[in-house]
């Protein structure tokens, strides 16, 4: 009797001996794959910098007194500059409005918060991706398997054979989709919680400098009333005269 040829059951055999349909599946769950590596890889070091920018544009808005002390200590710093020019191109534009505190605070809040809701946006750009990678990668992989077991029927009924050895190499193949299928998508939705509670952690570190921004601007426009109040003419937008009658 003709002993039979010994099946190797290594992954890289069983996808070779796939057909052009499940070999297809488990190219694009390699891709998959591949692309939430790197989204994680690029956004981790992404975050890290970012959070480091607002960490200190935290410090430099704590120490500043003025709003344009504050301008000058984050030119450097992306969004942490942008929220301060924002308010500093408000307070000017509102410069010929007089006794309108209230008013300018209100018209700077909403500004920063459309500013903060684009920066939010902007760091969770790429997440998306992660999301239906988890979502999708293990239907793809099980469409795979049940091609696969399809495929495996047929040969068998084609060849009217019933033995274990024959059915046993076209079945591995096709589980094989959904291993790669729960491969992708294990990774991806866990990158994806850790991502977006890092970018959780940024949003609220850019409300915080929302917030010492606001607290500037309050200060800048509480000193410009007191020397109003003490009978001195000050523009609302002249914020580095107020401050160096201030004494900063």
């Amino acid at each position: 009797m003709t002993a039979l040829a010994p099946i190797s059951f290594s992954p890289w055999d069983m996808f070779l001996n796939a057909g052009p349909v499940v070999r297809c599946v488990m190219i694009l769950l390699a891709v998959a794959s591949l692309l939430t590596w790197t989204i994680f890889i690029a956004k981790s070091v992404e975050l890290l910098r970012v959070r480091m920018k607002l960490t200190k544009a935290e410090q430099t808005l704590e120490q500043a007194n003025t709003l344009d002390l504050g301008e000058e200590g984050t030119r450097q710093n992306g969004i942490a500059h942008t929220l301060v020019m924002a308010a500093e191109t408000e307070r000017k534009r509102s410069a010929d409005i007089p006794d309108d505190s209230e008013g300018l605070k209100e018209r700077i809040v909403l500004h920063l918060e459309r500013l903060e809701a684009a920066e939010g946006r902007r760091l969770m750009r790429g997440t998306g991706v992660l999301a239906t990678i988890g979502a999708t990668s293990p239907f793809i992989g099980l469409f795979g398997t049940v091609w696969g077991i399809m495929t495996s029927f047929t040969g068998i009924a084609a060849s009217k054979a019933t033995s274990l050895a024959v059915v046993a190499p076209g079945i591995a193949e096709a589980l094989l989709a959904t291993a790669l299928g729960l491969v992708a998508a294990i990774p991806a939705v866990v990158i994806y919680n850790h991502l977006a509670r890092q970018t959780a952690s940024c949003r609220a570190q850019v409300a915080d400098l929302t917030a010492l921004v606001m607290r500037l601007v309050s200060r800048d426009l509480g000193r410009m009333q007191a020397l109003t109040a003490s009978g001195q003419v000050v523009r609302l937008g002249a914020s580095r005269d107020a401050r160096t009658v201030a004494g900063e």
